[in-house]
């Protein structure tokens, strides 16, 4: 639709929303948003938020209603693949809502793992897609039952003999006697877009879904990154260079003071840990560790 503004549809509730709206921000958009706006423009671009079920994200991808949008690698993978879709792809993992969609039995079942299923099991979801094709590819014709909410208590109700549901923890499935005995896939939430968008060319929709993309993996970067500055004596400068595993050589100021220096880098966020006592240990001091808000490498 020429000129409207580019559009991207979010999680409007459940456990994806809040980091959605929190690396949207951190990507540099300014909006306002409350669990009753149903789409609100961007203060500072061009750009429209859809808030909608994680569920029809897909669809108004897929259908060219959004340009881009974030759900779960999973409703991706159960929607799109299972119903012929085309024109979506995914086209950045965003590293948050991570879980797996696991078969599991009730603790006193004799199945031990996916082939002891048999033809006339029945396997309760909110994934049928996905769970078909899986034990398809075992070989194994279970009967697959979709059940949109509260699958864990399917075998209970006497509804399946098993079920295969998203786990983050595990927890929901011990407190309902449930025992894990596959994993059918893994899951986080996506950035999703039409097939061939990140394809360079001169088109204007091209160019601000771009911008959109590069500004969300410069937070997503910068997530893994740590600015680390220090003084030292000019003596230790090389102990200490030694031990920065940055993005390239250190930086390296002299200081007022003689014999003193500043070295500054980017660093791993999981590398601090252990930097830190070791940049001490080789005459590191007044050492600062900075998270970064965005980083293109």
């Amino acid at each position: 639709m020429p000129g409207r503004s580019l559009r991207v549809a979010v999680p409007n509730k459940g456990r994806l929303r809040q980091p959605t709206i929190a690396l949207l921000r951190e990507a540099g958009l300014s909006f306002e948003q409350s669990e009753r706006v149903l789409s609100v423009k961007v203060r500072n671009a061009g750009i429209e938020l859809l808030f909608v079920r994680a569920e029809d994200v897909v669809d108004l991808v897929e259908n060219g209603v959004a340009d881009l949008g974030v759900t779960g690698l999973d409703l991706l993978e159960e929607l799109a693949r299972g119903n012929g879709f085309e024109h979506v792809t995914t086209l950045l993992p965003l590293g948050y809502g991570r879980c797996s969609l696991t078969v599991a039995v009730p603790v006193d079942s004799p199945v031990r793992d996916p082939e002891d299923f048999g033809d006339r099991m029945t396997v309760a979801t909110s994934h049928p897609n996905l769970t078909r094709r899986y034990f398809s590819n075992l070989g194994s014709r279970v009967l697959v039952k979709r059940l949109r909410g509260s699958v864990e208590v399917a075998p209970k109700l006497g509804f399946a003999s098993a079920v295969a549901d998203l786990v983050s923890t595990g927890s929901t499935m011990l407190i309902n006697g449930l025992r894990p005995v596959a994993t059918i896939m893994q899951s986080e939430a996506v950035l999703i877009g039409a097939v061939g968008a990140r394809v360079p060319g001169p088109d204007q929709r091209r160019l601000e879904i771009e911008t959109v993309v590069t500004a969300i993996e410069s937070v997503l970067a910068g997530r893994k990154k740590r600015y680390l500055l220090l003084n030292a004596p000019l003596e230790a400068m090389e102990r200490i260079t030694a031990l920065i595993p940055g993005l390239e050589a250190p930086t390296v100021i002299p200081l007022a003071e003689d014999g003193m220096v500043s070295i500054h880098s980017v660093v791993g966020r999981d590398e601090v840990w252990n930097l830190l006592p070791r940049l001490k240990a080789a005459g590191g001091q007044d050492i600062l560790v900075i998270p970064i808000g965005q980083l293109i490498p």
